[in-house]
């Protein structure tokens, strides 16, 4: 039987030294953005009960789920999603909370993504929900919030803007059942133009349609409301538009106006999303670095019913584009490597310690003779050695 010592598995990684000081130095602004916005920290286990995210609302497939069982043979998942735990915790263990409650995670994720797309089957995620409140202020707040966000790891990022009721609305029209209308979300959602086509040319031509239809095209600024009117009025669909509208020039007057597009493709889990959902890329990586929306049906399926948005950050995504970039160096290497002669080594650890106490970074040499500390340091690139206990 082969023995898999040497190898990870499929669709997860070490990370090492720069890394994980990218990884830190990364984390620690976006902690820094959300503990500011008053934001406070929680964990969920590693593994919850597969309940959790079978509702029909998850958007998860039970196929891309890692399963195993406990001890009296339940169905248990490694954590694919932060959101539903953080749900499920708010409407029990924070159920007589003062609402709204201000939260945020920094956790792994597990999804069993095919071989060969690409993807990662374990991520870091950092994110945050606010739970308890409806309405625009809410809105903003987490908008603003993501691009504070992004703000702090890049300085070239872009937010898009979009609505789940645009969709909804116009499909409501259509003489289609739940999965005929998922279909042409999902070919939507993936820019598959030509299945999106083929699938509506099966429907009776109708106003819903044509709307539909046009909806991928619907992508740019301003003027993408004024087109999109023209073929929403008379629906529901029309009243989120506005509603986008009023989102989006209260961030214009932020200055945000060359950060933000509307995008009315963004179709993102229908059956999720209620309100406005946003996603967010920034420079130098191809797919969205931040996902969010607002959800304010989730909390139903745990007997708490309230309003929620938030969003979630792929902080492995953003470390290994911060570390391609030339300008950001993560050397773990000293300043200065002190070296003890014999049986002064604890005169030594205390020199490290005044060293480091004064802003120089010092470590002590563990290495048993001072030409093999030089040699070393000379391979590591550091400048200084310091010797204690000889002339």
């Amino acid at each position: 039987m082969k023995r898999y010592l040497k190898i990870t598995p499929e669709g997860t990684k070490d990370f090492l030294f720069a890394e994980c000081a990218a990884m830190d130095d990364v984390c620690g602004r976006i902690e820094t953005v959300f503990a500011g916005r008053g934001f406070k920290r929680v964990i969920t286990p590693g593994i919850e009960f597969y309940d959790v995210f079978s509702l029909p609302c998850s958007g998860i497939a039970q196929e891309d789920m890692f399963k195993t069982t406990d001890n009296k043979g339940r169905l248990m998942v490694v954590r694919p999603d932060s959101t539903l735990p953080i749900a499920r915790m708010v409407a029990t263990r924070l159920q007589h909370n003062l609402m709204p409650v201000r939260l945020y995670y920094k956790q792994a994720v597990y999804r069993n993504h095919p071989t060969l797309t690409g993807r990662r089957n374990e991520n870091m995620q950092m994110g945050v929900e606010l739970l308890g409140v409806k309405g625009i202020r809410a809105d903003l707040e987490i908008l603003t919030t993501a691009v504070e966000t992004l703000r702090a790891v890049a300085t070239d990022f872009r937010v898009e803007l979009g609505h789940a009721e645009v969709f909804d609305a116009l499909s409501d029209e259509l003489p289609i059942d739940d999965s005929y209308k998922e279909k042409i979300r999902l070919t939507i959602e993936g820019k598959n133009y030509s299945a999106l086509n083929n699938l509506l040319d099966r429907l009776a031509p109708c106003r819903a349609v044509s709307a539909i239809r046009s909806l991928p095209s619907l992508f740019g600024g301003e003027e993408v409301f004024e087109q999109a009117r023209a073929i929403c009025s008379g629906t529901k669909a029309a009243d989120a538009l506005d509603y986008l509208h009023t989102v989006y020039s209260s961030l214009r007057s932020l200055g945000l106006g060359d950060k933000l597009i509307i995008d009315l493709g963004l179709v993102q889990r229908n059956d999720y999303y209620t309100g406005m959902v946003f996603t967010g890329y920034i420079s130098g990586i191809g797919d969205a670095v931040l996902s969010g929306g607002r959800y304010d049906e989730l909390l139903s399926e745990f007997d708490m019913p309230m309003g929620a948005a938030g969003f979630a950050l792929d902080t492995d995504a953003v470390t290994l584009k911060t570390l391609a970039d030339a300008e950001v160096s993560y050397s773990d290497n000293p300043d200065v490597l002190v070296y003890a002669a014999d049986g002064c080594e604890m005169q030594a650890i205390e020199q490290v310690a005044k060293l480091n106490a004064t802003g120089k970074k010092a470590q002590f040499s563990v290495l048993p003779t001072l030409e093999e500390t030089q040699a070393f340091a000379q391979q590591r690139g550091i400048k200084e050695v310091l010797t204690v206990g000889e002339s």
